[in-house]
């Protein structure tokens, strides 16, 4: 395996960050790492590549123990943290180039070249990283992260702060990179996720809640279904939510509302029945996919 975590728990003083979370990561595996904020992932992240020491239980990268082999696990491991942090005066040719010296690689200028072509950073290279947009300074940081060719890539956030043509270009080159490497990233991006990911492993408030590939998780939640649904006026979800079998609501754009429902209830004549109390049309109803977001959302929902 190219990650294995045992039982780990992460305390910061009374606050238990992690709770007795184990998985494991094979090779060429791409696996998305969710999670609500404050769930505990960039935790996890963090005791995988060795900057944080965990309060309880142990993890293995590439065979070698986080805490007593921890320079052996970072040869391995390439990581751009959330908060990407860069060398902002130094220029992106000349910052790689310190990058790929600093893990002792000789020969540096084919490597450094080869991944400013790889994340598309060709026409900035010259340029200052202080001057760099937020997507192309990701761009950096995925270019640090993988510049000594490392086996496994743990990426938190890589996506954030791009636009829509460099949101595509970055996934495809993750795609690309988990064909050959293990990748393990986080992201809020559900839709990304199912792109590009080969399974799921989802934690809340410190434990782990799901692990397994986005098919199978939807599969698991068949006991509900989804009805989309769009008014001709506003509603507030509490009062869909008090229709019989209706177990959730979800704004999916203006009137447009998804209702999570028993799947052994038909509730489309409780539906109009209550558009017609309220003085409402419903202008459109068909089922409804349901989604990563949907069963992200039932597993990870407050006071479950």
């Amino acid at each position: 395996m190219s990650i294995t975590v045992n039982h780990i728990t992460k305390l910061y003083g009374a606050q238990k960050a992690l709770d007795d979370v184990s998985f494991s990561v094979g090779a060429g595996e791409v696996v998305g790492f969710l999670g609500p904020n404050g769930a505990g992932k960039s935790t996890m992240m963090k005791i995988l590549t060795c900057f944080l020491p965990p309060s309880d239980g142990t993890a293995t990268v590439c065979d070698f123990d986080t805490g007593k082999d921890s320079l052996k696990v970072r040869r391995h491991v390439g990581y751009l943290p959330e908060h990407n942090p860069l060398y902002l005066d130094l220029y992106v040719k000349e910052y790689l180039d310190l990058v790929a010296g600093l893990h002792g690689m000789r020969n540096r200028a084919p490597r450094v070249k080869q991944m400013i072509d790889l994340v598309g950073l060709g026409l900035e290279q010259h340029k200052r990283i202080g001057a760099l947009s937020k997507g192309y300074r990701q761009r950096v940081g995925l270019a640090q992260a993988m510049i000594h060719d490392p086996d496994v890539l743990i990426l938190d956030e890589p996506t954030s702060g791009l636009d829509p043509n460099q949101l595509v270009e970055v996934r495809a080159l993750i795609k690309r990179i988990g064909e050959q490497k293990t990748v393990m990233l986080s992201t809020h991006i559900m839709q990304e996720v199912e792109a590009i990911c080969d399974r799921v492993i989802i934690i809340d408030r410190g434990r782990l809640v799901a692990d397994d590939k986005a098919s199978t998780l939807r599969s698991n939640t068949q006991h509900r279904d989804a009805l989309e649904v769009e008014f001709d006026g506003d509603v507030h979800a509490n009062k869909l939510t008090n229709i019989v079998g209706i177990l959730g609501a979800h704004r999916k754009q203006g009137n447009s509302w998804v209702l999570e429902h028993d799947a052994a209830i038909d509730v489309r004549p409780a539906v109009f029945r209550f558009a017609v109390d309220n003085g409402l049309q419903v202008l459109g109803m068909q089922k409804s996919e349901r989604g990563l977001e949907e069963v992200f959302k039932e597993l990870t929902r407050k006071g479950k």
